[in-house]
């Protein structure tokens, strides 16, 4: 893959219905400046991850990197529950994203059932995922295209209706800025900023595929640190500047989840087949999240088993390169997921769902702390900064900072009764993982010295 299909596949992994659609409640709850506010924050954190990242990934651009980071920096058994918890956690998005497009599908065919499109979307995802990896980089890359080009589109539009260019229902004269203070600053106090900010960092997570994805790349050393920048730079611009546009033209109190603010945008500006146009974009959305998270599922199966912790078959490629075992795993237990959500929805796939949550932060901070770890051990071993093929600006205040957040993100799942119930589930889930790690292990040895 090329610097366009890394920069493509993170920015995939990450604009998805979290912008389109939940973006409305991160106004309705934080207040138009607010909103603005927690997204600058998530950007910003996201911005000190992925330099670290970068460094990282070009150093040692491994596929699957950050458990491997991790089995070097912190430790095997860190190593081996940061794998399982990345791989639940697009386990979990893929069968979400397969049912949502289903039902996506319904407002063309209401008469046919979701279930028959969900099985066409996992036939055309698994496909390209099977197929070579230069294809699931270009339909990713087209795929995003369309995310990107309806992004810069509504911001155009929504800036020339912001200053008068274009008629809008509502007002006979250019709505400018008004909305973001005809309540106050923060119009339901400043403590919703801190409660959607839990919402923007996971908004933000799918950053990291770029790691993921450093072993195929095409000349790690320039590919790596381009796509690191320009995603987060775009990235800030699409979602601070759509949240900007959606603020000045919807009143806060009217936002929601129940419409896309993009639709009603579109539909207050007159623009036909707002809806249907919306629709299309947000299932190319669902459909590259998808793609995304079937190839990230399917590295980590595959550099698990290179490690010898799983068995060695799902480490086996076929004559593109591609590891057929681990996408097939990785396929079936986004099924699994999938069917738990429908037949056990209160209870085994609550579980998982809460379990995944947390899991874009335990990534983030591990990536962040071998950052720091290799430093030093660079340092130690004689070698120089200007040695490294890119240097992650801001070191060490950066990637400090960095942790700071995420724990302060963890901060405040405790102090959030909506979210305080995915710790119940979290803790005891990573200490099956270690016990899980530690037995396979004692195995493993025990099997070596019956062989010697």
């Amino acid at each position: 893959m090329e610097s366009r299909h890394l920069t493509m596949i993170s920015l995939g992994g990450v604009i998805g219905t979290g912008l389109f659609v939940s973006s409305g409640y991160t106004i309705h709850q934080a207040g138009p400046l607010g909103a603005i506010l927690a997204y600058a924050v998530g950007s910003l954190l996201v911005y000190c991850v992925m330099v670290s990242l970068g460094e990282l990934s070009v150093a040692m651009p491994y596929a699957g990197s950050f458990h491997l980071y991790a089995k070097r920096f912190i430790g095997p058994g860190s190593a081996f529950v940061i794998a399982i918890l990345y791989w639940l956690n697009w386990a979990v998005a893929l069968a979400s994203e397969f049912t949502a497009a289903g039902l996506l599908m319904q407002r063309w065919f209401p008469d046919s059932p979701s279930w028959v499109w969900s099985a066409v979307f996992i036939a055309v995802v698994f496909a390209l995922n099977i197929l070579s990896v230069r294809l699931y980089g270009e339909a990713e890359f087209w795929f995003a295209s369309i995310k990107v080009f309806a992004i810069v589109a509504f911001i155009i539009i929504g800036l020339l209706a912001i200053f008068g260019a274009i008629p809008i229902s509502g007002y006979d004269h250019a709505p400018l800025f008004g909305n973001f203070v005809s309540d106050g600053w923060f119009p339901n106090g400043f403590a919703p900023v801190f409660s959607t900010l839990l919402t923007v960092v996971f908004a933000f997570s799918g950053t990291e595929v770029v790691g993921v994805a450093a072993g195929e790349t095409k000349d790690p050393g320039r590919a790596i640190p381009k796509a690191v920048h320009t995603t987060v730079f775009r990235l800030a611009m699409f979602f601070i500047g759509s949240i900007a546009v959606m603020a000045a033209l919807i009143p806060w109190h009217q936002a929601g989840v129940e419409t896309s603010p993009f639709v009603l945008v579109f539909q207050s500006i007159g623009m036909p087949f707002a809806g249907d146009v919306m629709n299309f974009v947000v299932l190319t959305a669902v459909l590259s999240a998808a793609n995304s998270g079937l190839y990230v599922c399917s590295r980590m199966v595959w550099s698990l088993a290179k490690e010898r912790l799983i068995p060695a078959r799902f480490a086996k490629t076929n004559f593109h390169g591609v590891p057929v075992w681990a996408v097939l795993f990785s396929m079936a237990g986004s099924l699994l997921a999938l069917l738990s959500s429908v037949i056990a929805a209160s209870t085994v796939y609550l579980v998982l769902v809460a379990v995944s949550g947390l899991a874009t932060l335990v990534v983030w901070f591990s990536v962040c702390v071998c950052h720091i770890c290799f430093r030093r051990e660079w340092a130690k071993t004689g070698h120089s900064v200007s040695e490294l093929g890119y240097r992650a600006p801001g070191f060490p205040v950066l990637p400090w900072l960095a942790i700071v957040m995420c724990i302060g993100a963890l901060v405040l799942v405790v102090l959030d009764e909506t979210q305080r119930s995915t710790l119940y589930c979290m803790v005891p889930f990573v200490a099956c993982c270690y016990a899980g790690y530690y037995a396979l292990e004692r195995r493993r040895r025990r099997r070596e010295t019956e062989e010697d």
